[in-house]
């Protein structure tokens, strides 16, 4: 191999790189899932350095790089039912002590995805497009107009780019945003205004949050909820509205013993997060999942469980906790 083919493809390794976590935040929007958007990616990349002598220069390198990614996930798309919340099942159970129903594996659940595998510059420009709740409600929308409404509402690109990504028309791609900005104002939830994770504010809500359930402390626990907090765990239709509601599930069926849990802060979805680990045999904490907690200067406003182990070990976290 020649110098010169070596140097061209270094060059060609560091202009795909410097794109690869923005990619993953826009496959993840369209996807809902990180494991999915992890492997979209994965794959833009195979068909990039595949296509890469191909590539004519017409376009600029980003806008060529999201043009694989999306279609890539249109594909992937075409054969997938929508990703949901429990919210998204029904109405909210009024009986705390109601028997939780599981989900089939046929009900496909919205993924978090933790902050650590992200941009900051992405995560600090494009918070709101992250939160959970947006990310649910894109799945209410068609792929294609999911598709536009991310490139052109959340990545700024022009009309005309987007055509060329999604190999339509400039006058297309204007007709599908509007649709899709009619039906996001009907299915988004009303979301407060945005407050950094790193607000002080919100990180002594945070550990009060954690202190509480550490130390399984119901009082503790309804001083940091609002009134109106919700409680929702994936892989169930089950969840929950109201403080009266949602704090006896917590105490009665959830936090157990002091001691029971052990939590540690962090992040996903530019929101604030726990990392959650249950008390095992051997004295020694298990990763459970991830606490997805939606924190305003007013109190706690939703809580999402997911029980997935793996999200803890992407926030870069042990997947076990020894205590001496």
């Amino acid at each position: 191999m020649s110098d010169e083919a070596v140097s061209d493809e270094e060059g060609l390794l560091r202009d795909l790189e410097r794109f690869r976590r923005e990619l993953l935040a826009h496959c993840y929007r369209l996807m809902g899932s990180v494991d999915e958007a992890e492997d979209l990616v994965q794959e833009t990349y195979l068909r990039a350095w595949k296509g890469y002598e191909n590539f004519d220069g017409r376009a600029s390198v980003r806008v060529w790089l999201y043009r694989i990614a999306t279609n890539a996930c249109l594909s992937a798309l075409k054969h997938r039912s929508r990703r949901v919340l429990p919210s998204g099942l029904g109405a909210p159970s009024d009986d705390p002590d109601a028997p939780v129903r599981e989900l089939d594996g046929e009900v496909r659940m919205v993924q978090p995805i933790p902050n650590a595998l992200l941009d900051p510059a992405t995560i600090v420009g494009s918070r709101e497009t992250l939160r959970l709740g947006i990310i649910a409600s894109l799945q209410h929308l068609p792929v294609s107009q999911r598709a536009v409404l991310i490139l052109r509402d959340v990545l700024s690109f022009s009309a005309a780019d987007t055509a060329k990504v999604l190999n339509t028309t400039s006058t297309a791609v204007k007709s599908s945003l509007q649709r899709a900005r009619g039906r996001m104002a009907e299915v988004t939830p009303q979301l407060e205004e945005i407050v950094a994770p790193t607000d002080p504010a919100l990180s002594a809500l945070l550990n009060r949050y954690i202190s509480a359930i550490e130390m399984s402390d119901a009082s503790a626990l309804a001083a940091v909820l609002r009134d109106d907090a919700t409680l929702q765990t994936t892989g169930t239709s089950t969840w929950f509205s109201g403080l009266e509601t949602c704090l006896p599930v917590l105490v009665n069926h959830v936090i157990g013993d002091p001691g029971s849990w052990r939590m540690l802060p962090t992040a996903a979805n530019g929101q604030p997060a726990a990392a959650g680990y249950q008390l095992q045999a051997d004295g020694s904490y298990a990763a459970y999942g991830l606490i997805v907690l939606d924190l305003t200067k007013t109190g706690i406003a939703g809580i999402t469980s997911f029980g997935d182990p793996g999200l803890v070990a992407r926030c870069g976290l042990p997947l076990v906790l020894r205590v001496r």
